[in-house]
């Protein structure tokens, strides 16, 4: 019997047997075949699965191994890969392959059952491990800081590193300053004009429940330009989100000043930019009854957005990055809104808020008036001006 006369049958006997029933002996005509080097991806998939069935992890590494090899994304393998790991109890290398398999899945179309099937044992199995290695992270810190003061975003690192949460970062989507912190929500502490801010709360709450009372002035926050393309807000144009301004693109809005003076007080002690035909920026926002705001990110990573909330009914938050806040009514959140936020109101009525920007504090007096010019001049471009 020549060589290729004997793979044959092998292979005839290897079938025969897996029809059969016969594991075993189906698994060992395949190994022969591969140990003459004459084994086919497909021949290989055989072995690790006969293998697995068997109980056999030695042989099933090398029937992976084999098969990653030819294809590193090879969904199966990489799930049979991860369940060998856990097997031996080594979450840590289990969640590598079972979230490799996951972000590769995420791509694929037209996956048949038996792989679905895989990918969710999958995910649960990673989730369980990233939560098994997060208990053991926690109690191993818990011994190491006790008495300790650590601050929110240990445990934050704490979160992205098991895989609860994820790395958020400013991404503006029109300008970025280099070198900025990446902080969520600021200590509001740090600004000395809050107080007096959060003093004024009742008139200017007075003047919003006045406006709310007709609406006259209100606009949609998010309104087609005719010069720019639809980017597909989903509350485009929509009097769900709406806004009541006192500053737009830097003009201030006499009627609505004149209609909320304690408003325009409190906006004159802030420290607002100044900067031709953008800023300030000031106005009440409504944001109507269940309705939600998608993730979004602003503009600009030189500037923080301001909320004094007004008129807060139960169900009003607001996340920035991994950070969710209830909304306090007179109580001002100040947040890097380059920074992916979206916010909720899942109640019955209107949410109010007094919404406006300041420079950042980290900026420089010399690089705030260079950016003031750096924008002023991007206002000012026109065509015919080039």
């Amino acid at each position: 019997m020549t060589d290729q006369d004997n793979l044959e049958h092998l292979a005839r006997t290897g079938m025969a047997a897996l029809q059969a029933g016969r594991t075993a002996e189906a698994r060992a005509a395949f190994l022969a075949i591969a140990d003459a080097g004459r084994a086919t991806p497909k021949l290989w998939g055989v072995i690790a699965e006969t293998s697995e069935a068997l109980g056999d992890d030695a042989t099933q590494h090398r029937a992976l191994d084999a098969l990653l090899a030819e294809n590193p994304r090879d969904l199966l393998a990489l799930c049979m890969k991860g369940n060998l790991f856990l097997k031996a109890g080594d979450d840590r290398a289990a969640m590598g392959w079972l979230n490799n398999a996951l972000a590769h899945a995420a791509t694929a179309t037209d996956l048949p059952p038996e792989i679905i099937a895989r990918l969710d044992q999958a995910q649960e199995a990673a989730q369980q491990a990233a939560a098994r290695f997060e208990r053991h992270m926690q109690s191993q810190m818990a011994a190491a800081t006790q008495d300790q003061n650590l601050p929110p975003r240990f445990e934050e690192a704490l979160g992205i590193l098991t895989g609860r949460q994820q790395v958020y970062l400013q991404q503006p989507t029109s300008f970025y300053y280099p070198g900025l912190p990446q902080t969520a929500f600021y200590d509001t502490s740090a600004f000395n004009w809050v107080a007096g801010l959060e003093s004024a709360y009742p008139a200017i709450r007075a003047e919003a429940t006045a406006m709310l009372s007709d609406k006259r002035g209100v606009a949609p926050y998010v309104q087609a330009d005719p010069a720019r393309p639809n980017r597909g807000h989903t509350l485009l144009n929509d009097t769900r989100w709406s806004a009541f301004h006192f500053y737009e693109n830097g003009q201030p809005l006499a009627d609505n000043m004149g209609r909320c003076p304690a408003t325009a007080a409190a906006l004159g002690a802030a420290p607002l930019p100044i900067i031709k035909e953008r800023s300030p920026m000031a106005l009440f926002s409504i944001l109507g009854s269940q309705t939600h705001i998608p993730p979004h990110s602003g503009m600009l990573n030189t500037r923080l957005i301001c909320h004094l909330p007004l008129i807060v009914p139960p169900g009003c938050r607001l996340r920035v990055g991994n950070h969710v806040r209830s909304v306090e009514a007179g109580k001002v959140l100040i947040f890097d809104d380059s920074i992916e936020h979206e916010a909720w109101n899942d109640s019955d009525d209107d949410r109010v808020i007094l919404l406006f920007e300041i420079w950042r504090p980290e900026l420089s007096s010399e690089e705030r008036a260079a950016l003031t010019a750096l924008f002023e001049s991007v206002s000012l471009y026109s065509a015919s001006a080039a």
